[in-house]
């Protein structure tokens, strides 16, 4: 789950990590509101869960009130990347004298909380990472051993960070940031930039946080925060549902069991040449319901067929059959469906389907077939 920045630094302040003071708006008036409560010259900073806020002009200086609400005005309601502003920060703006880049995030391949920490802040990491990836000073923490203040000191000198006020600033910030990590169950913490002031403070001007949502329901609070509306249509529904859903690309719709099986039908399908429109995992669950649900948010978008592809473990697949079945009758389909059973009552299920036999099913027995099958059928459409 993704913060807006307002949350994300929210969260850090929760946790010690300075930032710089500011309001949430709503509308333009809000915005003027909150520039005189501040004082001085204000950034205006539209709150969306993606980048290149800056690029867009969704980031303005304001030198008061009145310039404020006009900046307000130019940003709500600007589309960036497909996210259309409905929120505003409005924050003192800073004097910076220099800009660092901090973060800490999950490493899935070495399984370990991972810091990165460069005086090349203010840009993305991944140009960094490309030019010039001797610059940033890269640290896993060891999970059973937690964080050591050694650690941070490592870090600043790796990252030629060593002027002595600046560098007791940024350690106590990195031993910040793990805290609001591990406090959180997050999957990523991230600041850029981490600025230093003229005057030689040291506090976060961006913070981007992701969260586990596997881990939400140990953190009320912190579930609270999702904004729903901010998800795309189908997404929404899918959550709304109990559906695990992820919008994609392509124009083959993909429906299956399991997160696992869902990843490899994704693989096997572009194997086969095709281009997967979504992940949609219904989970154990066969009943009809549950999958009129799925097809109703794959079919939204314009897909040319779609694959259906369930192992049976627990979840039998006559009833997977009889579920799509009761489904075909509650809905109409117009594309073709490839369907894949396998395991439990496999054959069952197959039955059910060639007895039925609905114009626009296709069984197949196994995934490369169904596959191959899907985007023949896909490319004919």
């Amino acid at each position: 789950m993704d913060l807006y920045e307002y949350q994300g630094k929210e969260l850090f302040r929760r946790f010690g990590v300075p930032v710089s003071d500011g309001r949430l708006a709503l509308t333009p008036e809000e915005a003027s509101s909150a520039a005189a409560e501040l004082g001085g010259e204000v950034v205006v900073k539209a709150q969306v869960l993606t980048g290149g806020r800056g690029k867009a002009g969704g980031v303005k200086l304001a030198g008061g009130p009145d310039e404020a609400e006009a900046r307000a005005r130019d940003i709500l309601g600007l589309d960036i990347s497909g996210h259309v502003v409905q929120r505003l920060w409005i924050e003192k703006a800073s004097d910076i004298a220099r800009e660092y880049y901090l973060s800490l995030t999950f490493d899935r391949g070495e399984k370990k909380p991972l810091f990165m920490l460069t005086r090349e802040g203010g840009i993305d990491i991944e140009e960094v990472a490309a030019s010039a990836p001797e610059k940033i000073a890269r640290l896993h923490v060891d999970p059973l051993m937690g964080f050591q203040p050694f650690e941070a000191r490592w870090l600043c000198f790796t990252a030629d960070i060593t002027e002595p006020g600046e560098m007791k600033q940024v350690i106590a910030i990195v031993e910040k940031l793990y805290a609001a990590f591990i406090g959180t169950e997050a999957m990523l913490c991230e600041i850029n930039p981490l600025i230093v002031t003229p005057a030689g403070e040291v506090r976060a001007l961006d913070a981007k946080v992701t969260l586990d949502d596997n881990a939400l329901f140990r953190h009320p609070d912190l579930a609270e925060l999702r904004d729903l509306a901010a998800l795309p249509g189908q997404e929404r529904l899918a959550r709304e549902r109990g559906i695990a859903y992820v919008k994609l690309d392509g124009d083959i719709g993909i429906l299956g069991n399991g997160a696992g099986l869902v990843m490899s039908t994704l693989d096997v399908v572009a194997q086969a040449g095709g281009a997967p429109a979504n992940f949609c995992d219904v989970g154990g669950g066969a009943k009809a319901d549950v999958i009129v649900s799925a097809l109703e948010i794959i079919t939204a978008d314009p897909v040319k067929a779609i694959l259906f592809n369930i192992f049976g473990g627990i979840t039998r697949g006559g009833e997977v059959a009889q579920g799509l079945l009761d489904a075909l009758e509650q809905m109409r389909i117009d594309v073709p469906i490839v369907v894949r059973l396998d395991g439990t009552e496999a054959e069952k299920g197959r039955r059910l389907l060639a007895e039925a036999s609905p114009p626009n099913v296709h069984p197949e027995a196994t995934m490369l077939a169904a596959a191959r099958r899907v985007v023949e059928l896909a490319g004919a459409a």
